[in-house]
């Protein structure tokens, strides 16, 4: 993350998202598979890292071996070409943008950090500085329901962002710089579509 100044020097937090550019390796039509999407790829590779059919899929739309490939359902192919790129250049400034992406894993966590519960009273002999208190009923119902807040894994999920704000879009460097913040840690695999509709653009993470 970073923060951008706006004409009136307001310093906005932005997070600077490197994406792209995505080749496009797949085009898939009603006829051959039943529904319409394109397949981009990400993030070039070593030949030593892609198995033989990856390889042969890959070398369909170019050269360039990809690491990762995703699938967008379109309800139009005329736009897309197989092996062209998809670039920054498809977002503008001022539009909105969903950001999906896996959050950043906690490993198991208490209460306290997992669902923000306040601690107990810090004296000595309170013995109750980060327990959870009562978690249910007695006999009846003899048990705990289910979705109950207790300590459990924390993070390492997909989540969305929406509606976040392009503040600028740099063609030269594939960067885009996005109002906010976005899932995951710095480096991570992002998802990018236009608010409130689908659409193609993938990329990678925040940086």
């Amino acid at each position: 993350m970073s923060q951008f100044f706006d004409e009136q020097g307001r310093a906005i937090p932005v997070t600077l998202i490197e994406a792209g550019p995505c080749r496009i390796t797949q085009l898939k039509n009603t006829d051959t598979d039943g529904y319409s999407a394109v397949q981009v790829g990400f993030c070039s590779v070593r030949e030593k890292l892609i198995n033989g059919p990856k390889k042969g899929h890959l070398s369909k739309s170019g050269d360039q071996l990809l690491r990762y490939l995703k699938e967008y359902r379109v309800d139009d192919l005329g736009d897309f070409k197989l092996g062209s790129s998809i670039t920054v250049a498809s977002f503008k400034i001022g539009q909105k943008v969903d950001v999906s992406g896996d959050t950043m894993g906690r490993g198991f966590a208490g209460y306290q950090k997992r669902h923000g519960f306040s601690r107990g009273p810090m004296s000595h002999g309170s013995k109750n500085h980060r327990l959870p208190g009562s978690t249910g009923a007695g006999t009846t119902p003899g048990r705990i329901y289910p979705g109950k807040r207790m300590a459990g894994r924390y993070g390492g999920k997909k989540i969305t962002t929406r509606g976040l704000t392009i503040i600028k879009v740099d063609n030269e460097q594939n960067l885009l710089v996005v109002k906010g913040s976005v899932p995951g840690k710095p480096g991570a695999l992002l998802n990018i579509r236009p608010a409130n509709r689908v659409g193609v653009a993938n990329i990678k993470g925040g940086k």
